[in-house]
């Protein structure tokens, strides 16, 4: 896939998949189910590895289910979400694989539905009672909604803005590593936006927070929806101002300015970061 710049990210984006909220009466076809234990996702290991099974009905893999949810439409195939309990084991030829190592077994187009149907899965099961009288909350008719009957607070899928930010200095990227970052992984400079802070405000922050280093024209880039836990990625570009790297040690254990020719383990395709990346290469003459 070529790097997407804002222009063909747009263009790319085409209704192969419709949101739904009530599920169908009377399904005679098959359905893709996306099944997590926790956030472990179960995918088929034997034929057609790393697929999402697909099923008339979900009882077929006699696994108990905590709760179901439909997602919607994927070129005329149902899809749904399953919540299962903690102790669940897979069946005969699926395995579960940690949502961020599944990533490394999916397609992009994948990853954006498993994004989706974990987000759901993960506020319906947050959201089973009020958090303002305690009582429990009833699906919201037509809505992707629940609602206490008792005060008639409403619970919709929350959504955590996060800014990420690709810094040049000339000719080179800088790279950050995260001590919760596989063996030898450098990404970019990423954060959660505060409240009353506006996303290019959240890169000044985070950028001098983590490595303390100032930077300048900071412009837009594209996002995308990350499900750890509930983020849309807001992706920017900036250039270097001032300052010396400093890690702050906590978020940020090492932090340094790349090359082209000295890059160290970079995260995977699907990633937003990547693709900023991915543009920092090309633009210094690199194919991707």
């Amino acid at each position: 896939m070529g790097i997407m710049t804002p222009t063909n990210r747009e263009n790319s984006i085409c209704p192969k998949f419709i949101t739904g909220v009530e599920p169908p009466a009377g399904r005679t076809e098959k359905a893709l189910w996306f099944i997590f234990r926790g956030r472990d996702i179960l995918l088929k290991t034997n034929k057609n590895p790393g697929a999402i099974p697909k099923l008339l009905d979900f009882g077929e893999l006699g696994l108990p289910a905590v709760r179901e949810q439909y997602l919607g439409v994927l070129e005329g195939t149902h899809c749904f979400s399953i919540e299962l309990p903690a102790d669940a084991e897979a069946p005969e030829g699926m395995e579960f694989f940690d949502l961020r190592q599944a990533y490394s077994e999916i397609s992009e187009g994948c990853f954006e539905l498993v994004n989706k149907a974990v987000q759901v899965m993960e506020w319906d099961r947050t959201n089973q009672f009020c958090s303002r009288c305690g009582k429990k909350t009833v699906q919201k008719p037509g809505e992707r909604g629940k609602e206490c009957p008792e005060c008639g607070e409403l619970f919709f899928p929350r959504i955590s803005p996060a800014i990420i930010v690709l810094i040049r200095k000339g000719s080179k990227v800088l790279l950050a590593r995260s001590p919760n970052f596989p063996m030898g992984m450098y990404s970019l400079i990423a954060g959660f936006v505060e409240p009353g802070e506006t996303a290019e405000e959240a890169v000044a922050r985070e950028v001098w927070e983590e490595v303390g280093i100032r930077v300048k024209n900071i412009a837009y880039f594209g996002t995308q929806a990350w499900p750890f836990p509930n983020s849309l990625m807001i992706g920017f570009t900036a250039e270097y101002d001032s300052g010396d790297i400093r890690p702050d040690g906590f978020e940020i254990e090492d932090a340094k300015w790349f090359s082209v020719d000295k890059l160290p383990v970079l995260p995977g395709k699907i990633s937003i970061s990547r693709k900023l990346i991915d543009l920092f290469l090309k633009e210094e003459g690199l194919e991707v």
